[in-house]
């Protein structure tokens, strides 16, 4: 059932007393029978306002969501992560907190009362079972071993409370009996607004856990859960296929490639067709984010952009390569968007692309330092560009992914063929105007830049579409821990090539320069040109008076194997030493 705004507001007030404290403090709080009567959980109304806290505490805002990639590798920014480059160590690692699991656990503990329809306490308890497994699927992610707690603590409960971490296998089991049980119980009622967690939702969460999961395990041979691998893999297909199979969604295609995918990222409210569940914004509540002014501001935002090595990646329409096309590498920018799969267009500030008062805007190098600008969350009025009001709803959960999750569980399986190709593959490509025909051959540039590893043709173009199709959407850096391709974080961050130093370029090819790369802004500046100033250090071209643009070759970047978990804070172990510390961060 949906989540209301006024009992929102409600739920603010009573799960103030939730914080949680180093010292733990907290566990002795009751959070709600100090603020309401004892008979608080007599009807469906109020289950559904206590389930209501759940989405309240822990939805991700939209900015987090759009901003998050700045860990993936295809993409660079004004510095890198703090985590990748620089001294990051234990000290730095922010405390962790179990607040939220409490209030779960909380609720799971004096719901169920039997006054209340058994349907609605299945429902309730599914909701909250699967904000469980959302919960610790992140804590797995974050930490891999970490306590396992399915009840409410006391102070009193000191064994417990200073345990050790449970083994991630338990944990992961745990996970995947709550998840079971919110896909066999939560409501299956497709909820238009895309704001609550129906069945269809936890099916598609679930087949992005089992995903993770299965393929950690499978790359991951020094966790020796390589033997397990596959029935996650199968519990990933067999979820994904439910969403399929019970087609109360699909791919939003209008049969416009040119405008169908961003509309599911620039509208206020989402495209129920295929959004399955997303950060909802509204104009008219005045609920309201920034991220076109993160990603349209000099100061404001980080400058974030796409690296060229990602952009080759894209497809030409004709289905093929571009990578394979003689000098693909030197291509003006003009040039380089030309026939290329539409998703690109969506995603960057490309050839023809104009704000909504019909200027042009090629990409600006005040606000990217590759030129690949990104352009995937904003609205196109320049009013955005300076204040925090844009409405359009942020997606978490699309039909799109679920195919991701399919064909690429397939693959792992040894089970891809022409048939899962049509039923996933071939419709995203379709969807972006892009020839789907299955490759005759492994991409000889995908397996020299990204995956030396991989011979599957398959797989292969399963991780590239998974790129494309999910740019920016806070997944890429969750793609790379379970593949065991953190190494790709270190990668060079290029940008756009640049025939001759001095030089105004035309980005656009609509016969103006744009922008001119310079060792110092000259006197006589050209009007509507912007100067992009290389001191050899953060910026420079590869080749000194011409090449590639690379951006922050001054910052040594690393991705040792201790960084595909994060170490457990200092002040955690100071409370609880039995916690122990991830290996490499002790």
């Amino acid at each position: 059932m949906k989540h209301n705004n006024n009992f929102l507001g409600i739920l603010l007030i009573m799960v103030m007393g939730l914080s949680i404290s180093c010292s733990k403090d907290f566990l002795n709080k009751e959070p709600y029978d100090k603020l309401v009567p004892q008979s608080f959980f007599a009807s469906e109304k109020d289950l559904a306002l206590y389930t209501n806290s759940f989405y309240q505490r822990q939805l991700p805002t939209g900015l987090s969501v759009a901003t998050a990639d700045e860990m993936g590798d295809y993409t660079s920014k004004s510095n890198s992560p703090a985590f990748i480059a620089g001294s990051f160590t234990s000290v730095n690692q922010a405390s962790w907190s179990w607040a939220d699991l409490r209030n779960i656990n909380y609720f799971l503990k004096r719901f169920n009362n039997p006054v209340i329809s058994q349907a609605a306490r299945n429902h309730a308890e599914g909701l909250a079972r699967f904000f469980r497994a959302y919960f610790y699927f992140d804590k797995v992610m974050t930490y891999g071993d970490v306590p396992w707690y399915s009840t409410p603590l006391d102070v009193s409960d000191v064994d417990e409370l200073y345990k050790g971490r449970d083994s991630r296998t338990l944990v992961m089991d745990s996970v995947m009996t709550d998840l079971d049980y919110a896909c066999n119980n939560i409501q299956d009622i497709k909820d238009n607004s895309a704001s609550s967690v129906t069945r269809q939702v936890a099916l598609a969460f679930k087949s992005r856990v089992c995903l993770f999961e299965g393929t950690y395990r499978k790359y991951h041979t020094e966790q020796n859960l390589q033997n397990s691998a596959t029935y996650w893999l199968r519990q990933s297909a067999d979820a994904a296929k439910k969403v399929i199979d019970a087609k109360q969604y699909s791919l939003y295609n209008t049969g416009n490639p040119s405008a169908d995918y961003r509309a599911l990222f620039t509208r206020e409210t989402p495209v129920a067709q295929e959004v399955m569940w997303a950060v909802v914004y509204n104009n008219n509540l005045k609920k309201w984010h920034d991220i076109t002014w993160k990603f349209s501001s000099a100061t404001y935002g980080a400058r974030w952009g796409l690296n060229k090595q990602f952009v080759n990646t894209y497809l030409k329409t004709d289905g093929s390569r571009f990578t394979d096309i003689q000098g693909y590498d030197t291509i003006q920018f003009a040039r380089e968007m030309v026939s290329r799969d539409a998703r690109l267009a969506q995603t960057i500030r490309s050839v023809g692309y104009k704000r909504s008062d019909g200027s042009a805007a090629p990409p600006n190098f005040g606000y990217t330092f590759t030129g690949y600008q990104i352009l995937k969350y904003s609205l196109d009025d320049k009013v955005y560009d300076s204040k925090a009001e844009a409405y359009n709803s942020i997606p978490l959960m699309r039909y799109a992914e679920v195919l991701l999750n399919y064909a690429e569980a397939k693959a792992e399986l040894g089970e891809m063929d022409r048939t899962v190709w049509g039923e996933t593959i071939a419709l995203l490509r379709n969807r972006a105007g892009v020839a789907s025909q299955v490759p005759e051959s492994a991409d000889t540039y995908l397996q020299q830049t990204y995956f030396p590893e991989i011979g599957d043709k398959y797989l292969l173009e399963i991780r590239r579409e998974r790129g494309t199709e999910l740019v920016y959407e806070g997944l890429r850096y969750n793609d790379l821990l379970r593949w065991k391709k953190g190494k790709l974080l270190e990668m060079q961050w290029k940008g756009i090539y640049v025939p001759a130093k001095d030089k105004p370029m035309d980005l656009d090819g609509n016969g103006t320069p744009d922008v001119a790369f310079v060792d110092a802004v000259p006197a006589g500046k050209v009007s509507g040109v912007i100067y992009y100033v290389l001191d050899g250090k953060s910026a420079k071209l590869s080749e000194g008076d011409k090449g590639f643009v690379i951006w922050r070759d001054d910052e040594k970047r690393v991705f040792d194997n201790k960084k595909y978990l994060k170490p457990i804070a200092n002040s955690d172990l100071v409370l609880n030493p039995k916690l122990g510390q991830n290996s490499g961060w002790e």
